[in-house]
């Protein structure tokens, strides 16, 4: 898959984002772990997916999975709780409560997050080509939107993120559990279907065999007899 067709998949995947969210979830019950470890795994997924970490997601969720001892897989696949539908309307959502939360009193809008959004990425290209120019760095940009962007996202994004976690760690242990007793009983009923298959064929072949001695048998016993040469 080329670039092009990767980048459209991660905005809207051709299988529709129900049938994915489908996969991920078909993935993470067929994980050969321990529910609670797989349980632990999606929260620390599900809680990285929700903050801004763009790029560093899936290795904050590895560092995160490894600190409380989750289930790798599960914390990777669980980072695609968020997609570019979703996310726009959460992090409007966390800014809102990050602003209120940090007392900073600025109307949030489209306009207004784009407008900032779009200074600090002019002052970060400005700023890597000062290094290679004699231009003098700048960052009121930058710091505009740390302080008013960023941070306001991540600590509002925080609370609700922590929430819907929790919510998706009890709801993973019961569906995992039930997944694997039914997948073991499965195994267990294909099990005794091919044993009882082997115990057929062997008494069929027994029972040739026997009929085979027997049709033996009785060839010899006429050879015996009366009118024998």
């Amino acid at each position: 898959m080329g670039w092009g067709a990767w980048l459209r998949e991660q905005v809207y995947p051709r299988s529709g984002f129900k049938r994915a969210t489908r996969y991920v979830i078909y993935r993470m019950r067929r994980l050969p772990d321990q529910p609670h470890r797989i349980a632990r795994g999606v929260f620390a997924g599900s809680l990285i997916g929700f903050l801004p970490l763009p790029g560093l997601q899936f290795i904050a969720a590895w560092a995160a999975s490894r600190a409380i001892r989750g289930n790798l897989l599960a914390a990777l696949l669980a980072t695609f709780n968020t997609n570019p539908v979703t996310t726009p309307f959460f992090a409007v959502l966390a800014m809102t409560l990050g602003h209120w939360i940090l007392g900073i009193e600025k109307p949030l809008s489209w306009d207004y997050i784009r407008t900032a959004t779009e200074i600090a990425g002019s002052d970060l290209w400005f700023n890597i080509k000062s290094i290679f120019t004699h231009d003098v760095a700048r960052w009121d940009g930058l710091i505009r939107f740390w302080h008013e962007i960023y941070w306001p996202y991540f600590i509002g994004a925080l609370g609700p993120g922590i929430v819907l976690s929790v919510i998706a760690y009890y709801i993973t242990i019961p569906l995992v559990e039930a997944y694997q007793k039914a997948r073991a009983a499965k195994a267990s009923e294909r099990k005794e279907r091919r044993s009882r298959l082997k115990e057929a064929v062997a008494k069929a072949a027994q029972r040739l065999k026997h009929r085979g001695e027997n049709g033996e048998a009785g060839e010899g016993e006429g050879d015996d007899g009366p009118g024998a040469p």
